[in-house]
């Protein structure tokens, strides 16, 4: 297992990843295109390796002093092997050189196996945004403190 910043020839892998993990939500080829190829600036693409072959990703925001995780996904057949996590701690490892002090996110209010990954990893709810998902369900937004203050304790 290995993470690493993605390249050019990984966005058609992370585009399928895409459209199988997050359905209607999937980013387009075009979006996740203009992401990996430094197009949008504030854009980290993060992808998971297993003996070469592309099998998770993570894209955060990292604009001053907050990061905001916008995906993270991992092919169904390598979940619940440590993956998330190594692809979570490399978006908080470049949230901290970035120059955030805190982690947000949003995940689905439906979808209890991510809202306790990330509350197992220090993220708190901070909010929710009613009607946020394509489908009208509430977003819950998360928050993950990076230095000491404001409630936190990293």
């Amino acid at each position: 297992m290995s993470i690493r910043p993605a390249r050019a020839d990984d966005v058609l892998a992370v585009a399928e990843l895409e459209r199988a993990n997050l359905g209607a939500d999937a980013w387009s080829e075009g979006l996740v295109a203009e992401g990996v190829l430094g197009n949008l600036p504030t854009i980290r693409y993060l992808v998971a390796e297993v003996e070469g072959q592309l099998v998770g990703h993570a894209v955060a925001s990292i604009v001053a002093d907050i990061a905001e995780l916008q995906r993270i996904a991992v092919d169904p057949a390598h979940r619940r092997t440590g993956l998330a996590s190594l692809l979570l701690d490399a978006v908080i490892g470049a949230a901290r050189e970035g120059g955030a002090d805190r982690v947000l996110l949003e995940v689905r209010e439906d979808n209890a196996g991510a809202l306790a990954f990330y509350a197992a990893r220090d993220f708190v709810e901070v909010d929710r945004r009613r009607k946020y998902y394509r489908d009208g369900t509430t977003a819950v937004v998360m928050r993950r403190s990076l230095v000491r203050g404001c409630g936190a304790s990293a």
